[in-house]
């Protein structure tokens, strides 16, 4: 793959917009690591951030090639997981000096997330050395973390350069291999929502990062037999795909082109996990199961002929709703729906009047059994899910992952169609 035309982006695009990407350098290849010398040539005061599983897998070698440019160095804990929450942020907040002049990343996506937030809020450029196929953040300019209890995904900025080795890449743990196909096969979720949305909501749609989109997905899609056999061919593929999902939310300032409904769910997961000191799933794989989710949703809204609801909104059992199922986080996330006003919406006149363009939207997206089979066929277990997850969990994330983001998704929908307030 030739980035230099992605990343010089698109001057007159269809839709109105020009698309830039900030990133300077991409290097996905063999000893890629090798090229870090050349590449920070002219930075002396570098601070590599890493963990400690991924300072042995590739960190030390970084160093080692960095010399005395090194500076300073953050090394959090491998075990337990870690969190990108207030105290991983104020600690590398803290190791940020007047004199670093870049900070390096070693690792996948908490230690991208985190490296990329501070990196922007301190106005530092940053490198990102990625150890695992595992998460489309790499190239994007969001940055996900957890403050206040909930998933909050802010503006930030692309790294400067990207460097892949492929024999690090493909000796990553399978489970995060699994986790970066799944993330990619969960974009015919985010994707059909993206043109929800643009149909309900009156949602900005770029169709030119739609398509870019939809065609990496589509050449993941036939991988997923083959992962298992680690071939540098398909790692190289996969990883690819990833960087092109990160650089279209670069393109539009968002995650839309690939975040949607299976990630709320997904975040739920996460976030209701924390709080009660419950097992969640890898980031990918958990987006890959919650995108089958949607999908079936999605399936079911299609065998309605007409919308019909005789839903209406109420504030105080819906409060006590989130309370129960939020506990602490629960004031974040009513302020924010607060503040994101759908509740106040009349969307039921616009899904009446739109139905049949709705679920032409709909028909749009693969089966969820071919989204079965897709997981499958790189051993992502969909049993695993549902006994992580409980059927009552499912439910309640079906219904409530919508009210963590200010995204307008098919659970919006979904929830006016079938959600009962309890008498």
């Amino acid at each position: 793959m030739d980035f230099e035309k992605l990343l010089n982006g698109i001057d007159n695009c269809p839709c109105g917009k020009a698309h830039k990407c900030d990133i300077e350098k991409i290097i996905i290849k063999k000893d890629a690591i090798k090229e870090l010398k050349r590449l920070l040539s002219s930075y002396s005061n570098i601070l590599l951030v890493a963990d400690t599983n991924t300072y042995e897998i590739c960190g030390e070698r970084v160093k080692a090639i960095l010399g005395d440019a090194v500076k300073d160095e953050l090394i959090y804990p491998g075990v337990p997981l870690l969190v990108p929450d207030e105290n991983a942020i104020k600690a590398l907040n803290d190791s940020v000096k007047s004199e670093t002049d870049i900070i390096i990343a070693v690792g996948s996506g908490v230690i991208n997330d985190l490296c990329k937030l501070i990196s922007y809020r301190r106005s530092r450029p940053y490198c990102i050395v990625a150890t695992a196929p595992s998460m489309d953040g790499y190239a994007s300019s969001v940055s996900a973390v957890i403050e206040g209890n909930m998933k909050i995904t802010y503006a930030a900025h692309s790294p400067k350069f990207i460097i892949a080795d492929l024999d690090v890449l493909k000796n990553a743990p399978y489970e995060m291999i699994q986790a970066g196909f799944g993330d990619t096969i969960g974009k015919y979720s985010a994707l059909n929502d993206w043109l929800l949305s643009k149909i309900v909501n009156g949602e900005y749609f770029c169709e030119t990062v739609y398509d870019m989109v939809y065609s990496v997905l589509q050449k993941t899609a036939e991988i997923g037999p083959r992962l298992k056999d680690r071939r540098e061919e398909d790692i190289k593929l996969l990883f690819e795909s990833l960087v092109i999902v990160g650089i279209a939310m670069a393109y539009v300032g968002n995650s839309r082109p690939a975040s949607g409904s299976e990630h709320h769910l997904s975040h739920f997961f996460e976030v209701v996990g924390l709080l009660n000191n419950e097992p969640y799933l890898p980031h990918g794989i958990c987006v890959a199961g919650s995108a089958v989710i949607t999908q079936r949703l999605r399936e079911e809204i299609i065998e309605i002929q007409e919308f019909e609801s005789g839903f209406k909104f109420d504030r105080e059992k819906w409060e006590r709703a989130v309370r129960s199922i939020y506990s602490k986080a629960a004031n974040g996330v009513i302020d924010l729906q607060d503040k994101t006003g759908y509740y106040k919406r009349d969307f039921a006149s616009i899904y009446k009047e739109k139905w049949e363009e709705i679920i032409s939207v709909f028909n749009k997206a693969p089966s969820s059994e071919y989204m079965l089979d897709l997981l499958n066929s790189a051993g992502i277990s969909f049993s695993e899910f549902n006994s992580v997850y409980s059927p009552e969990k499912i439910r309640n994330a079906v219904f409530f992952a919508k009210d963590l983001k200010d995204r307008y998704t098919v659970l919006w929908l979904y929830f006016a169609m079938k959600y009962k307030f309890e008498e």
